[in-house]
């Protein structure tokens, strides 16, 4: 799927919150065409994208669905232009969720500034990680909510062995004395409100003191050798005190604050580690599927789940009503209409437009859609068209493609799928893109035709697509070639891969088109239960054992694809 950029909306304080996913342009809409494509797939789908970028000023990104042939790879190079962009899939992922992004905290700040920002960001979960953007809690309002209605004991400071730069912070105070780097790691806190012999009673080593402006209580409380001293409501902290206090080894803090104030506030200073949580947190990665996310989260009551990257880093934070409110890619389906041949996911997608030339066994949509399909020899002869009746300029690289893609469809005019238009058309391109069509189809079925150093895999998935007829389920693919020598050779070796591969192909018939331009004529091949007897009645003659000869068949769509399909239609029958 199509990842979009981040919008940024940070916030003051170097963190930020973002929703990710979203931005202000139109979400870009994909062109693609089947799987296995062929030369028409990939040409149709990077011109039908061109010429509706340029009428909606919209961006539209041609894609493809399976690997680049060797004459689509010719075609290509020919006119300088870069393959589509593969799409394995448009079953979306969490990479293509509009989460939200907001940036970690560390586990050092304190509850207060974390308070703060969600405050002031209206957010009510933080993920707290460390200086490599790696995720090591997660802090939310409840859990410090909790800590405030929990009944926190005295040394809770202490416990978090909380830093004075917090405490100061939490105060709106001054570090008289003692250094803001250093933790309180020891004793209690304690509000000197008694007279100074009464003091002596419960005040203990390394306890912290709040007290007003009374000296003899800040002189006791250094004698009792506190750890620190908060002075309250913005007293003047003498000198006296402070050279005793630096003595002593004890801190002065001086708050503008009254007593009350300082011990309500104080264990705001708490570091959030101190109460964030770190086991059993639900994270999810950018490329797990929404769909197994959904899963996951419907048996959670959790607000929100991190988010991290390939590589563990944090990126964002994810809500049930982010997946709830998710957007769909918007797709254009070029040269099919059969789910079977479109890209895996495609029911996760919204296909908007059908541009074909095949039979029509269509993907189902929600609603209604532009579906443009005439029995024409090439997907790339109504994209002509279009730009013809859109008075868009047809530039030389576009002519060059979209001749090349009639050209290969058609077998050079060859194909009894091929029209009068498909002609006219071709030439008309072919003048544009300054080609001479008879020597440019040649070099395009020999580059085509160079099968050395492919596997028996890789040649049967050239040219291959899937159908469904009935409750029959199979592959037609084709091989074409201009060397009767190739194709021969080519039979020896497939045979023996179709049944070897038909068990695990989750098919009941596998058929390989080894077709031959220069004598326009197939040999087919095929396996499978009963194949034997849908090729007798769809072809009316006898055949040998996985083979047949067929003289003038040159063509899938029309001579190949047809003829099965109603003899298994009428076997149903019987």
């Amino acid at each position: 799927m199509i990842s979009l950029q981040k919008k940024n909306n940070s916030s003051p304080g170097g963190m930020g919150i973002q929703e990710r996913g979203r931005v202000s342009t139109m979400k870009p809409v994909i062109v693609i065409g089947h799987k296995n494509p062929d030369t028409d797939s990939i040409c149709s789908a990077i011109c039908y994208a061109h010429l509706k970028q340029t009428i909606t000023g919209n961006e539209y990104i041609p894609c493809r669905a399976g690997q680049v042939n060797s004459e689509t790879h010719f075609v290509l190079e020919r006119f300088g232009v870069d393959p589509p962009k593969y799409v394995e899939s448009l079953e979306p992922r969490i990479s293509d969720v509009q989460y939200r992004h907001v940036d970690g905290i560390s586990a050092h700040l304190s509850l207060k500034r974390a308070w703060e920002y969600m405050r002031d960001n209206n957010v009510q979960t933080l993920p707290v990680v460390n200086s490599y953007n790696q995720l090591r809690g997660i802090l939310t309002l409840g859990d410090v909510a909790r800590f405030y209605m929990q009944d926190q004991g005295a040394n809770a400071l202490a416990e978090a062995e909380t830093s004075y730069h917090n405490i100061v912070d939490a105060l709106s105070g001054e570090l008289v004395v003692g250094d803001p780097e250093s933790h309180f790691t020891q004793g209690n806190v304690v509000v000197a409100a008694a007279n100074p012999d009464v003091m002596e009673d419960y005040i203990h080593e390394h306890d912290m003191v709040i007290l007003g402006n009374r000296y003899e209580s800040q002189l006791c409380s250094i004698e009792m050798k506190a750890g620190c001293i908060v002075v309250g409501l913005g007293a003047k902290v003498s000198k006296t005190i402070q050279k005793l206090a630096r003595e002593g080894g004890c801190s002065v803090i001086a708050s503008p604050l009254d007593t009350y104030t300082c011990s309500k506030l104080i264990n705001q200073a708490v570091p959030v580690r101190h109460i964030m949580r770190t086991k059993g947190l639900v994270t999810f990665r950018t490329d797990d599927l929404v769909s197994e996310v959904k899963t996951a989260v419907s048996k959670k009551r959790i607000r929100y789940f991190p988010i991290l990257d390939a590589d563990g880093n944090y990126v964002g934070l994810l809500s049930q009503r982010n997946l709830l409110d998710m957007e769909k890619q918007q797709v254009v389906l070029v040269d099919h209409n059969e789910k079977d041949q479109a890209v895996d996911g495609i029911r996760s997608a919204e296909v908007i437009e059908i541009i074909d030339h095949h039979r029509i066994d269509a993907v189902e949509t929600s609603s209604p859609i532009y579906f443009r399909n005439q029995p024409l020899g090439c997907t790339a002869t109504i994209i002509a068209l279009m730009y013809q009746e859109n008075n868009v300029e047809i530039t030389p690289t576009i002519a060059g493609l979209l001749c090349s893609a009639i050209l290969s469809d058609t077998l050079m005019f060859r194909s009894p799928t091929c029209t009068f238009v498909d002609k006219q058309i071709a030439q008309m391109l072919a003048g544009i893109a300054d080609i001479d069509i008879t020597e440019h189809a040649t070099a395009m079925f020999n580059a085509g035709s160079s099968l050395g150093g492919k596997t028996a895999d890789e040649i049967f998935h050239i040219d291959y697509k899937r159908f469904t007829v009935e409750d029959t389920t199979l592959a037609v693919s084709q091989v074409t070639s201009v060397s009767h020598t190739e194709l021969a050779r080519l039979k020896e070796e497939m045979i023996p891969y179709l049944k070897s591969v038909l068990p695990s192909s989750g098919l009941d018939m596998l058929f390989l088109m080894l077709t031959n331009i220069i004598e326009e004529s197939t040999e087919l091949l095929f396996v499978g239960k009963g194949a034997d007897d849908v090729v007798r009645a769809a072809f009316h003659t006898e055949c040998e054992a996985n083979s047949i000869t067929l003289p003038g068949v040159v063509s899938r769509k029309k001579q190949m694809v047809q003829p099965l399909s109603a003899a298994i239609e009428n076997a149903a029958l019987v």
